[in-house]
């Protein structure tokens, strides 16, 4: 690979900003960003991606290659909790094995987004409708995350019931409550501000973003900036939380990412993906949530660890992507598209 891919991400400014994050905390500095900020920054960019996306497919139009992308996200949003469950299950229960394989079957806008970066800086085009996919990948994982809780823990739940509660006719296994697992995974913030972004930006078109363009595009690096910061801070924290699994939790999160990105990249060809979409689509299959997926984990699988499933989305796969995965997805596309 050549390492000028490499240090050609590295080089750009919010992925320097993030490993200012995280030196702050190693070095033990006082720097923070206030608490409702982060917040703001993550809406922001979600609003923004989508709108500009909606735009950007307004233009390309729905063809055969749209609509094959997005179900082959779908698809491999669905495939990689079921797979990366089983392998998890050598070493975790089946609450912590669920909701980490939700956590990597699902999607990191802000890695998708640097990924954006990059390509820009190397000036290699790619499509909006790429938004699409990334507003698509997000729910599908979170509810076989829960399929898998629910079918892996009901014999021990019933179990349960009947030693502690005979009599009761209260059956845990059956007391999971769907349509609150429904709403949290398709009407989430994350999901719903990208949806609805990239329906106002289709609705709108050129027009809409010419409107918006001074503070969709123009204060969109600077926020960006700010978030990786933060997530440089947020990262450095909680690589401690991983001392507790030993090395199996650390090399998952950095050899399933490549495996997913090497699966999207055989999808990608197949499919007949231009580079820059190939390189997005790698990215999307590589990444792992670390917002929307355990907002939902914790409100539906409270007897997940989320030290474990936050720290290796956050603290391993998220840095790893945005240093070394985003030019070594890129290398495995010039292959194949050279």
């Amino acid at each position: 690979m050549n390492a000028s891919l490499i240090l050609s991400n590295i080089l750009n400014p919010p992925v320097l900003f993030f490993f200012l994050g995280m030196l702050a905390i190693f070095v033990r500095s006082d720097l923070e960003i206030p608490a409702p900020l982060p917040k703001l920054f993550s809406l922001y960019l979600l609003f923004a991606i989508g709108f500009k996306g909606g735009v950007e497919l307004v233009k390309s139009g729905i063809n055969q290659e749209v609509v094959l992308t997005i179900l082959a996200a779908v698809l491999m949003a669905c495939a990689v909790p079921l797979y990366t469950f089983f392998i998890l299950r050598w070493k975790l229960d089946a609450y912590n094995a669920a909701a980490i394989a939700a956590t990597y079957g699902s999607i990191s806008a802000v890695t998708f987004i640097t990924a954006g970066s990059f390509l820009q800086q190397l000036e290699i085009a790619f499509d909006g409708y790429m938004v699409a996919a990334l507003a698509l990948m997000e729910s599908p994982a979170i509810i076989v995350g829960l399929v898998l809780v629910k079918l892996f823990t009901a014999p021990q739940k019933k179990h349960a019931a009947e030693l502690g509660s005979e009599g009761t006719g209260v059956d845990d296994a059956e007391a999971f409550n769907w349509s609150e697992v429904l709403r949290e995974a398709f009407l989430n913030s994350s999901v719903f501000l990208l949806v609805g972004s990239l329906l106002v930006g289709i609705l709108t078109g050129e027009h809409g973003w010419e409107t918006l363009k001074p503070f969709a595009q123009d204060l969109f690096y600077g926020v960006l900036t700010f978030f990786l910061l933060d997530m440089g801070l947020v990262a450095a924290k909680r690589i401690k939380d991983l001392r507790k699994t030993g090395i199996f939790l650390i090399a998952f999160a950095i050899l399933i990412p490549m495996l997913n990105a090497a699966i999207g990249l055989g999808l990608a060809y197949l499919i007949g993906m231009s580079q820059g979409d190939a390189l997005l689509f790698c990215v999307l299959c590589a990444s792992a949530s670390y917002i929307a997926v355990p907002a939902a984990m914790r409100l539906t699988v409270p007897e997940a660890n989320p030290s474990l499933y936050v720290s290796a989305a956050l603290a391993v796969t998220f840095p790893f992507n945005i240093i070394l995965g985003i030019p070594l997805y890129l290398y495995g596309v010039n292959l194949l598209w050279y």
